[in-house]
């Protein structure tokens, strides 16, 4: 039987673990065979998988494996892999890594030394690095001879101006790190390739994409580059999302501390776990509840979401000296008439002006003839643009030591 190169997609979370498998030799002919994630980890995990047509291959409880045996459970993913999919040949593993730091501004290919330099960045992302790290020394464990490969959600904004990425903080600080770095990078970056094709005549155009969904931010594009974006040194800075706070004064987290005893641990719970949507509405994180409830307090939600959307992408367009194309993604991006439309209206000064028929319908064009400024829907594809980076790198033959030497 003849097999088919394929790559594996990882994007691993405090209790779930998304995956991802394609086949192809490069980026013009990727497949998307499967899709899944194994969730509850450490409770109760539970293993689904699709097919390209979304047909459900498996949904159950994996009570075989320890709850929390991340190894053990890539091995069953693996296993049932090899049995479900006898014509494809895995060659490589692609993940989601949150935090590059200043060192990282492309994918590498995993490493001893390398998964060391990601350890030391834990405490620019400590809710997210180190599940990426986890499930990266997990598939090393159960499959050592894999190519591993990390691509990183903060590479794509290394290209800002130096103005875009500093904190006006004393030099010393900004030396060890502290600075803005930016988000979402995959997301963008596929954007950044999908636009062109879908409109030739913005190629070199200064595009803000607005990424919204649980977790938000935006980017301003010239040419297809980050000329700035909404979030910061870490992914609370910016746009209110589901859970999360966005831009807010230093001063109030000052005033919690002093006033109101607030540590560490609990001012992390609150601007990571209780503040965003759900913390102004009383009522939900998830926009769609919001946008059905009668709750005056979910109205104000909505409002102060889109309020913010507007002015942050104004602020952008004033970063790159104007506005040339509007981009919605992601969750609610993709899916949200309402928000676009009054993100749209409030940005009606700029020249943006939507079709209420082709919004509704989720055209990939959805402005009116009239408007000065095209708009798009496009949905990203995070694990695509992985898979990508990480046939490329395989592609190169780098010689490297196997990641659990």
């Amino acid at each position: 039987m003849s097999h088919r190169d394929a790559c594996l997609v990882i994007n691993a979370g405090s209790s779930s673990l998304k995956f991802s498998v394609f086949c192809g030799a490069g980026r013009s002919d990727l497949e998307a065979v499967l899709t899944g994630q194994i969730s509850g980890i450490g409770t109760a995990p539970r293993f689904e998988a699709k097919d390209a047509a979304r047909h459900v291959l498996a949904d159950g409880i994996l009570d075989e494996v320890g709850p929390g045996d991340r190894a053990g459970l890539l091995g069953f993913l693996l296993t049932w892999m090899r049995h479900e999919l006898r014509d494809v040949r895995l060659v490589a593993a692609g993940h989601r890594v949150v935090h590059g730091g200043t060192r990282f501004d492309a994918p590498v290919r995993l490493t001893p030394a390398v998964l060391a330099e990601l350890e030391a960045l834990v405490p620019l992302a400590p809710l997210h690095q180190p599940h990426n790290i986890a499930a990266m020394t997990a598939l090393a464990e159960v499959y050592p001879e894999l190519p591993q490969v990390a691509c990183f959600d903060t590479a794509f904004h290394r290209t800002r101006p130096w103005q875009a990425q500093m904190f006006a903080l004393p030099r010393e600080l900004t030396d060890e790190g502290v600075r803005r770095y930016g988000f979402h990078g995959l997301s963008y970056e596929y954007i950044a390739q999908r636009l062109p094709q879908i409109a030739p005549e913005l190629a070199e155009a200064r595009v803000v994409v607005c990424h919204l969904g649980s977790g938000s931010s935006l980017c301003g594009m010239r040419a297809g580059r980050s000329v700035d974006t909404t979030m910061g040194f870490t992914a609370l800075d910016g746009l209110p999302m589901g859970t999360r706070p966005g831009a807010i004064d230093p001063g109030v987290l000052i005033y919690l501390m002093r006033e109101k005893g607030m540590g560490p641990d609990e001012l992390e719970r609150l601007l990571y776990h209780k503040s965003g949507l759900l913390g102004v509405s009383g009522v939900s994180n998830d926009m769609r509840a919001l946008l059905d409830s009668e709750n005056p307090q979910a109205a104000e939600a909505v409002e102060l979401f889109c309020f913010q959307v507007a002015k942050q992408a104004a602020g952008l367009a004033a970063a790159m000296g104007g506005l040339d194309a509007v981009v919605f993604t992601a969750g609610v991006g993709e899916n949200s008439a309402p928000v676009r439309a009054r993100v749209a209206e409030k940005l009606g000064w700029l020249g943006v002006h939507l079709d209420g028929a082709a919004n509704r319908a989720r055209a990939t064009r959805i402005s009116a003839a009239d408007s000065r400024v095209p708009v798009f829907v496009i949905p990203t594809d995070e694990e695509r643009m992985i898979a990508s980076h990480t046939l490329a790198i395989l592609a190169r033959n780098a010689v490297h030591p196997p990641l659990a030497a």
